[in-house]
């Protein structure tokens, strides 16, 4: 919207022509979102306060967790707003990535806030069914795999790139769709699984956007992409805008989640955010890398899956409790011990996606 404006205003004055350049534009994202969240964080908090939107807790879970009842949830949606804002005003709304990212991020921020609603309002402690969640979340990762495959210019956009191999990549056809699919639908659940302490899952959720960030900018630049050898996808450079909006927003939430938290992100949060690093992850072509640099998300979403699998086989747990976070809490360790550490790990899994761009 600004970039707009500050176009028009270029031919008037050289000085507008600053904000033609996309690195400007993404540090005032991030400051736009970071000051939106802190402006009117206090009031989404005492709203959801006065609406009794407040977390409910699992009885069969650590006792430590008792005292969290009633604290205000579905602070995803102050996350959903103050990246929207952000985007809106500095990115380029011709861009259709931009565009997507968005309005998936929106369609499973809906599906989020459905399930938290009937949760902490309808006082239906099952909430979504699963049935109608998982049945949504394939309507809306399937529409935009199939928007993502039928625009594609170049053989390079619907290609798996391999990390380490130099110009190895693998055609996909139609196969891309499916691919597509489970890294948004299975990301957008990975991170959900993972918003289980406070603050646990918005900084991995930060550290990663701004990694795929750098990956948007870097694909979007033909210079850059041929040099690391990597596809080139235009105007994905532009989805760095929306990738600095959520690292400013994550952090301006981390104000408020931050152990103990003041405010939950709830399923709203962690459905939209997970969904929209799937959706930018496909379009960079770096779905592989997601997968090291998320890490942490895997690890959660694994021990859930292990968890049930041999209960159901065995009779008997793997962990003391899954997702794998409950497990160490459980084990003694402190609550922000478990959250640095998950963050620690991340950092270092994010470094290591880098280091993919080079090891080649």
């Amino acid at each position: 919207m600004l970039l707009l404006l500050t176009t028009y205003l270029s031919e008037h004055h050289t000085f507008f022509t600053v904000f033609n350049y996309l690195s400007l534009r993404a540090i005032l994202g991030v400051l736009t979102a970071l000051s939106i969240s802190l402006l009117i964080g206090n009031r989404v908090i005492l709203l959801l306060q006065r609406l009794q939107i407040g977390q409910a807790i699992r009885s069969d879970g650590p006792q430590s967790h008792l005292s969290k009842a009633g604290t205000p949830t579905m602070g995803g949606a102050l996350i959903i707003f103050s990246i929207s804002i952000s985007t809106l005003l500095w990115g380029d709304l011709s861009n259709k990535y931009v565009w997507l990212v968005l309005l998936v991020m929106w369609a499973f921020g809906v599906i989020g806030w459905v399930d938290d609603y009937r949760k902490v309002v309808a006082k239906n402690s099952k909430g979504l069914p699963a049935k109608w969640k998982y049945l949504w979340q394939s309507v809306f990762g399937l529409a935009a795999a199939f928007f993502l495959y039928f625009t594609a210019t170049t053989p390079a956009e619907t290609a798996l790139l391999i990390p380490l191999f130099k110009n190895l990549a693998l055609p996909l056809g139609i196969f891309f769709v499916v691919l597509t699919y489970f890294v948004i639908v299975g990301t957008s659940n990975a991170v959900n699984l993972t918003d289980g302490l406070d603050g646990l899952a918005i900084v991995p959720t930060v550290l990663v956007g701004g990694a795929l960030g750098v990956f948007a900018y870097l694909t979007g630049n033909v210079r850059f992409a041929d040099y690391l050898l990597i596809p080139y996808v235009h105007g994905s450079g532009e989805l760095l805008v929306f990738c600095s909006a959520l690292i400013g927003a994550g952090l301006g939430f981390l104000w408020f989640n931050t152990y103990p938290a003041q405010i939950f992100m709830g399923d709203v949060g962690s459905l939209a955010m997970g969904a929209a690093l799937g959706t930018i992850a496909v379009i960079v072509r770096q779905e592989l890398v997601l997968f090291i640099m998320g890490g942490v998300f895997v690890m959660e979403t694994v021990s859930v899956i292990l968890q049930v699998a041999s209960y159901k086989l065995t009779k008997r747990r793997i962990f003391r409790m899954a997702p794998i976070h409950h497990h160490f809490e459980l084990k003694g360790w402190a609550e922000p011990k478990v959250i640095v550490r998950f963050w620690i790990i991340t950092v270092c899994l994010v470094l290591v996606g880098f280091a993919t761009l080079k090891v080649r």
